[in-house]
């Protein structure tokens, strides 16, 4: 397990538990009352460091190593069921989004994502889940496939950006993503957009139109990076925290002005902490969504997530 800067007082209170069960089994010696002790105080310490979680903070839990990925919920969600789909039937496959058939339950989803690497091999190999314009042409492929056949499409963004490449650029990087969100806005079937990591800029907004929006309590949705802010506005990386209060990306900050549906929380500690307790959260938030969208008209969908997005940046003095 890895530990952020800020939850060294948990690492330490941790290992003194582990140490305090190891004395007691090497020394027949009941520690029990000791032991039950540390792990109040580690409990403790847990709920007020994450009570009070900077925006910055947050931004590093939502990149912590152990976070689960998009592979991740998708295999957890569905089990065996899921069929990846590959291509955009133009240039070819882009390995930084991933997307396919699955299903919870007895319903199936279109299901569509960002996917970065667990190591140097696979970081590189995902592109860091960074997509060029195939993987945005990629995933409005499968989304239009879901609505010929009526299949509800769900998205799990996790991305640093749009790959920024002068390749990237060469190939419509811009037409590819502007085109994911007029499509989106049009689609005739249920869309659920999951922030379940980084939600940076336009590589975020290329699948992040839908009828329900909804973040994961540690993660982020901003127009830029902090460090990049920081680099454009102070010549440095020095001011990220800074920048990233600034910013207002926080989940909190996203619902406050009307930009998400939804804030779904984290285990303690984030997602990373409590795997199977957030697979089950996002399972259950996904099935509860889509039985309320199911019962409208294609028609209805459409006109709802005009609307919803027209009233967004409106307001009076």
């Amino acid at each position: 397990m890895e530990y952020l800067e800020f939850e060294l007082p948990i690492k330490e209170l941790e290992d003194q538990l582990v140490k305090c069960a190891s004395i007691g089994e090497e020394s027949e010696i009941d520690v029990t009352e000791t032991c039950d002790k540390i792990q109040e105080k580690l409990d403790e310490t847990k709920k007020e460091i994450y009570k009070n979680l900077t925006p910055w903070q947050r931004v590093q839990i939502s990149r912590h190593p152990n976070r689960p990925y998009t592979m991740d919920y998708i295999k957890a969600l569905c089990g065996d069921t899921f069929l990846e789909l590959h291509g955009d039937r133009t240039v070819g496959d882009d390995k930084a989004m991933i997307g396919g058939l699955g299903k919870i339950g007895d319903q199936s989803f279109m299901f569509i994502g960002q996917q970065k690497g667990y190591n140097t091999k696979t970081r590189q190999y995902r592109n860091f889940g960074m997509a060029n314009p195939e993987g945005y042409r990629k995933a409005l492929r499968l989304m239009k496939s879901a609505e010929k056949f009526g299949i509800p499409v769900v998205t799990f963004i996790d991305t640093p950006g749009a790959y920024p490449g002068v390749e990237a650029e060469e190939r419509g990087q811009g037409e590819a993503i502007a085109r994911n969100i007029l499509e989106m806005s049009r689609l005739k079937v249920p869309i659920i957009c999951f922030i379940i990591g980084e939600g940076a800029s336009g590589g975020a907004l290329g699948i992040g139109v839908g009828d329900k929006v909804l973040m994961l309590e540690n993660t982020w949705y901003s127009v830029i990076s902090p460090e990049s802010c920081s680099s454009i506005l102070w010549r440095s990386w020095e001011h990220k925290e800074e920048a990233a209060a600034a910013l207002k990306l926080t989940a909190k900050d996203m619902k406050r002005m009307s930009l998400v549906d939804e804030i779904v929380n984290e285990p303690l500690g984030g997602a990373h902490s409590n795997r199977e307790k957030t697979f089950d959260t996002v399972r259950n938030t996904i099935v509860k969504h889509y039985k309320t969208l199911a019962a409208l008209t294609p028609k209805e969908l459409v006109k709802q997530r005009m609307e919803k997005y027209f009233e967004m940046g409106v307001y009076q003095e």
